[in-house]
C-alpha cells in the first residue's frame, strides 16, 4: 500500500462509520472496531467496543452525523490518524481517531471527541 491509499482507505472508513446504515449495523461496526478499542466520548464517557455497540443500538434513527474538515495522516506504519468535525442536530465536536491495519483491514483502536460551543 501507498501512504496515500491508505490515508484515502482510513478516511473512507471514518465517514462510513458516521452513516446510519453503518451504525446500525451491529456486525459492520465489530469489524470496524479492535478488539482493544476504548473511545473517551464528547460528554467524558468511556466506551468499549460492547458498550458502543449497544450504544449505537439504541441511537436515534432521524439523526445523521455531518463530517466536516475531514483529515488525515500516517503517524507511523500501519497507524493513521484522522481529526475532523461532527455536528449532529445542535452539537458540535471535534474529533481524533487513531487507526491501525491488522490482518483483517483496517481498526479504530482510540476515539475522542470534544465538544464544541
Amino acid at each position: 500500500m501507498t501512504p496515500g491509499t491508505d490515508v484515502g482507505e482510513v478516511l473512507a472508513l471514518e465517514r462510513e462509520l458516521q452513516t446510519v446504515e453503518c451504525r446500525r449495523s451491529s456486525a459492520r461496526v465489530f469489524a470496524l472496531l479492535a478488539e482493544d478499542f476504548v473511545e473517551i466520548g464528547a460528554s467524558g464517557s468511556v466506551w468499549n467496543v460492547a458498550s458502543t455497540v449497544e450504544s449505537l443500538r439504541n441511537e436515534p434513527i432521524d439523526e445523521g452525523i455531518e463530517v466536516h474538515n475531514l483529515t488525515g495522516r500516517i503517524i507511523d506504519d500501519g497507524y493513521v490518524l484522522t481529526q475532523w468535525d461532527s455536528v449532529r442536530g445542535r452539537r458540535r465536536a471535534r474529533r481524533t481517531s487513531l487507526w491501525r491495519r491488522t490482518p483483517i483491514g483496517w481498526q479504530l483502536v482510540h476515539h475522542q471527541g470534544i465538544p464544541l460551543p
